[in-house]
């Protein structure tokens, strides 16, 4: 992804590793977009700590540092079922933090190369999801998105703005609305500042002003992430997407799933048996440490909601665009 550093622009990925130092180098992403920070994760607790944290965050990217996180731990010699359990358990919802630390179980004979293979690979499903996507959009389209899944949350490209770049890039004039998304505002911070260092025209609106957009005509498609797509086509992703699929059915808008197929999880049948993260009180009582509430005012904090597959136009995948009623015979 392109990141604007004072006068210059420099190409860079949101996680990586330096094999001869055995350390695994991140943005962190808790201090965008007024500072360009980094974390350096020297053991697979820091990993941990990093995905617990979300200095990482995005399926995709989770999934990454942890390959990585499985291949610092086998140098480092530790356990690795102990590593394997100790780096799942840093959060529940997103799939492919599962899948990434089950594919190095299987690939440690040289776990750094496995690891470097993996991230390569879902960068390159992300670049393909984002060819495929872009077919979607026209010129002069306005795109709505919800939360982060861009770079940042991918290691490069995205799984939602996959296509927006790729459209731009294309020379198609096209404009983002992104939602702030309370309460950690990830499209205010993060897809704001992606979209800001691509140059792609966008504006940053309330989480609830997207019904008002819709309403007006204003809203061609909306494109979003996932961290999960179960078997019946039901999907996970940030609190608020279940709002913006039904508004956006009621207004006649097509809502795309943008994934890599690893997101897919065919043994939970359907999307009420997704585990469903809740995170701490403070996330919503505080912005930039200063409360907004009553102290003593009860709070509930869910990370994700499920949106059914009935909302759901169709899903951009590295392998295609699919329907609903295609993704099984796909994945």
């Amino acid at each position: 992804m392109k990141v604007k550093i004072e006068d210059r622009i420099e190409e860079m990925k949101a996680v990586w590793m330096e094999e001869e130092r055995n350390e695994v180098k991140m943005i962190d992403q808790r201090y965008l977009p007024s500072e360009l920070k980094f974390f350096t994760a020297e053991d697979h607790d820091d990993i941990y700590r990093s995905i617990k944290e979300m200095m990482v965050r995005g399926a995709p990217a989770i999934g990454v540092t942890a390959a990585y996180g499985m291949a610092q731990a086998k140098v480092q010699e530790n356990d690795m079922e102990e590593a394997a359990e100790h780096i799942k358990s840093a959060r529940p919802t997103a799939y492919d933090l599962f899948y990434a630390v089950d594919y190095m179980m299987d690939d440690l004979e040289e776990p750094v190369k496995a690891a470097e293979g993996y991230s390569e690979k879902v960068i390159e499903k992300c670049r393909k999801i984002g060819a495929h996507g872009a077919g979607l959009i026209e010129s002069r389209d306005n795109v709505l998105t919800h939360c982060n899944a861009g770079a940042l949350a991918t290691v490069d490209y995205g799984t939602a703005l996959a296509p927006m770049r790729i459209a731009h890039r294309k020379g198609k004039e096209i404009h983002v609305y992104v939602d702030e998304t309370r309460p950690r505002l990830q499209g205010a911070r993060l897809t704001a500042w992606e979209l800001y260092n691509e140059d792609i025209p966008h504006s940053v609106i309330v989480d609830n002003a997207s019904g008002h957009y819709m309403s007006r005509g204003e809203v061609d498609l909306v494109i979003v992430g996932t961290d999960r797509i179960v078997a019946n086509g039901d999907i996970a992703n940030k609190i608020g997407t279940y709002e913006k699929a039904v508004l956006a059915k009621e207004n006649d808008i097509p809502f795309y799933v943008a994934a890599p197929v690893t997101t897919y999880d065919g043994t939970t049948e359907k999307g009420e048996d997704i585990p469903i993260e809740n995170r701490d009180d403070d996330e919503v009582k505080e912005i930039n440490g200063s409360l907004i509430m009553p102290e003593g005012s009860p709070v509930k904090n869910p990370a994700f909601d499920v949106t059914p597959v009935e909302y759901i136009s169709g899903y951009i995948t590295e392998k295609g665009v699919f329907g609903p009623e295609e993704l099984k015979d796909m994945f």
